[in-house]
């Protein structure tokens, strides 16, 4: 099926619906999502962010400007998965915590405005990695339009980019809880450092994939290998920084960004088993 085929047919599924609440991250992919919602439903789409520690300041205040950019219905919810031991502990099934705190909370705004159909951003790509929270999603009855339709992420960017959304090329982000290995406690210190340093690294003029990955005492960066000068130029200023933020040591990975880098150790885990 061609990608306008399948971007009709996502659009008539989501307009028989009549009113829906959606998960709205800021990705480009939750953003597809609600731009066609709105273009179809008007204010009967309502999108609902979720306010935590883990997630980083700029990334809360861009749904605020794409949410009003489009026009969209835009409310901000308050989640508390840092309560929750089982999350906090940082499992390799955390995300299945958070999605269950976010799902809980959402469903109570659906009951309570009489909507129902809650949706997400998950794509056709999506399904064959590594993703605890697409249980939560299952036992929720999250409905996954862009991943029903078939759509995978490159044809999301390149419908957004046809759509002028501005975040069409926007890396993905993740939590901030992503940056600590599993089986290290996730702390609000330690969310804070990491939101701070990748703010320091994006003011000194870094692009693309970032992620500073908390290691307790060290911060291990990782970028694209194209902005390795930039590191490298500012090490002075990067280390003085990040000792400031609580960091002892600051190393930058040669090996380059890689999304997922978490989830190596448990696919090493699985293979010696």
């Amino acid at each position: 099926m061609e990608t306008n085929e399948k971007l009709i047919q996502m659009r008539s599924e989501i307009k028989k619906m009549g009113k829906v609440i959606v998960a709205f991250s800021g990705g480009v992919d939750s953003t597809l999502v609600l731009k066609v919602a709105t273009e179809v439903l008007g204010r009967n789409a309502l999108a609902i962010t979720a306010s935590s520690p883990s997630l980083a300041e700029s990334e809360l205040e861009e749904t605020k400007s794409l949410a009003a950019e489009m026009g969209a219905n835009h409310e901000i919810i308050f989640t508390q998965e840092m309560e929750d031991e089982n999350y906090a502990s940082n499992p390799i099934n955390r995300c299945y915590f958070c999605k269950t705190e976010l799902y809980d909370k959402l469903q109570v705004v659906a009951k309570e405005r009489g909507i129902g159909y809650i949706l997400d951003g998950l794509n056709a790509d999506d399904v064959g990695d590594y993703r605890p929270g697409m249980k939560a999603a299952k036992e929720h009855l999250i409905i996954s339009p862009l991943k029903d339709a078939g759509i995978t992420k490159n044809e999301i960017r390149e419908i957004a980019k046809g759509m002028g959304l501005p975040n069409w090329d926007k890396p993905s982000s993740p939590c901030l809880s992503s940056r600590f290995p599993y089986g290290t406690i996730i702390t609000l210190k330690g969310l804070r450092m990491v939101d701070k340093g990748e703010t320091f690294l994006r003011e000194l003029g870094v692009k693309g994939n970032l992620r500073v990955r908390y290691l307790e005492k060290m911060a291990r960066i990782e970028v694209e290998s194209s902005e390795f000068g930039i590191i490298t130029e500012n090490y002075e200023k990067i280390n003085s920084h990040f000792r400031t933020l609580g960091f002892e040591f600051v190393e930058l990975d040669l090996r380059g960004f890689k999304s997922g880098r978490m989830n190596e150790a448990i696919t090493l885990k699985k293979e010696k088993n």
